[in-house]
């Protein structure tokens, strides 16, 4: 299987996610000397987001994770003993909830693999591929990884780097989704599930038709730890159905 074509200008990352009550902290920042009001703003986002801090209290590498945990509270797609493929992996959140609802690390449990450019710390019953998703060679690594089976889940959180421009941005991370929605079809097994992060912009619709030729059930969510004022959506696709075994059938 050849690599997914590379969109220009592009780097994963994984947005951050959830379910989950915390009290919000009321913080403010000092301006600092040498920070700019900009980074000064994010800062303080950062500090009072409560699922930033939910995510240091549990442990998870970012408050990505409680975007994971919303969608799976919702569509049920993590079950113990399934195998899990994370595209654009790192910081790690994804993997970590992934690996705790298939039981990744116990004997006789599930299996996660999960792949970035970027480097990793190891997670308890995680695969980890330091390696570009866009090479050659990497479907056929995941593969390996799975232990040449096929995959029930493949979850993508993989963001284009952005450039300020909405409609542009927006292409960027379609890109990246459409991409994974190709590799997904590749490894799924029947019956297996899809979930991608795409941006509101128009084509988003074309990537949900594309895919309810594949999949039972595809409908767009917004989990509760995706900001209210983002244009972040995921696609969660589920029942999948291999369209090559009926066309050999």
């Amino acid at each position: 299987m050849p690599g997914p074509r590379r969109p220009e200008g592009f780097r994963r990352s994984r947005n951050d996610s959830g379910r989950g009550r915390s009290r919000r902290l009321k913080e403010r920042l000092r301006k600092k000397r040498g920070r700019t009001t900009q980074q000064a703003r994010w800062l303080e986002r950062q500090l009072n987001d409560p699922f930033v801090q939910l995510a240091k209290e549990r442990g998870y590498r970012s408050r990505a994770a409680f975007k994971l945990i919303g969608i799976d509270d919702e569509f049920r797609i993590l079950r113990p003993g399934l195998k899990v493929v994370d595209l654009g992996a790192a910081p790690g959140g994804w993997s970590q909830v992934a690996a705790e609802r298939v039981r990744a690390a116990e004997e006789g449990g599930g299996r996660v693999v999960a792949i970035d450019l970027h480097g990793m710390e190891p997670i308890p019953g995680v695969v980890i591929l330091h390696k570009d998703f866009y090479d050659e060679d990497a479907p056929a690594a995941l593969m390996r990884a799975l232990g040449d089976d096929k995959a029930d889940v493949v979850l993508s959180d993989m963001a284009a780097h952005a450039t300020g421009h909405r409609q542009t941005d927006h292409l960027r991370v379609m890109a990246l989704a459409e991409a994974a929605a190709d590799f997904a079809r590749e490894v799924l097994r029947p019956g297996g599930a899809f979930v991608a992060k795409v941006l509101r912009g128009g084509t988003e619709n074309e990537l949900l038709h594309a895919l309810k030729r594949d999949f039972a059930k595809v409908r767009h969510f917004k989990p509760a730890a995706s900001r209210p004022d983002s244009a972040e959506l995921f696609v969660v696709a589920t029942g999948f159905r291999d369209m090559r075994d009926d066309a050999a059938g």
